[in-house]
């Protein structure tokens, strides 16, 4: 295993584990809902999230990263079962494809365009940010929804008034 995944590995799991503990939540109906203004259904935000990690996986895999992939199924965003699915194929995609980078890979750069061409180890970090901006946004649905979250799920992305509701 290299050394981004010694000793990143547990972290990875633990961040992405947090949208399993969103989908135990919701569900179908749930996916349709939208919060007003011009936001996206959280179906299609949560599919939206999906596509993103495909992009990071891509980019991983080839040191070059855009965010043209669309998923082909539109059900992702309306079936909590599929989009289930879908994550735990990508997570295990992204995992695989992590372990296999050597070191020698760590050290190059994904260019994401625009001249933005950050270091294996720095992309992956960006991507974990990527997931704690989407659970941010996933937790204004699950509030607006007035949906209950797992106590872990309070303790990463939660807000004061979580944790004085449990007091």
């Amino acid at each position: 295993m290299n050394s981004l995944m010694q000793e990143h590995a547990s972290l990875f799991e633990s961040t992405q584990e947090l949208r399993r503990d969103l989908l135990d939540v919701l569900t179908d109906a749930d996916l349709t809902y939208r919060l007003p203004g011009r936001n996206l259904t959280l179906g299609a935000l949560c599919q939206e999230m999906g596509e993103i990690e495909q992009s990071y996986i891509d980019g991983f895999k080839t040191f070059k990263q855009d965010y043209s992939y669309r998923h082909p199924d539109a059900e992702v965003a309306t079936r909590v079962e599929k989009l289930r699915a879908w994550y735990d194929a990508l997570d295990q995609e992204l995992k695989t494809t992590l372990e296999s980078l050597s070191e020698a890979d760590l050290q190059k750069q994904i260019d994401r365009g625009y001249g933005f061409t950050p270091t294996v180890p720095a992309n992956f970090h960006i991507y974990r940010e990527a997931l704690l901006i989407f659970y941010a946004k996933a937790h204004i649905y699950v509030k607006a929804l007035e949906k209950s979250v797992p106590t872990k799920w309070r303790w990463w992305i939660g807000d004061r008034a979580d944790w004085e509701s449990e007091a």
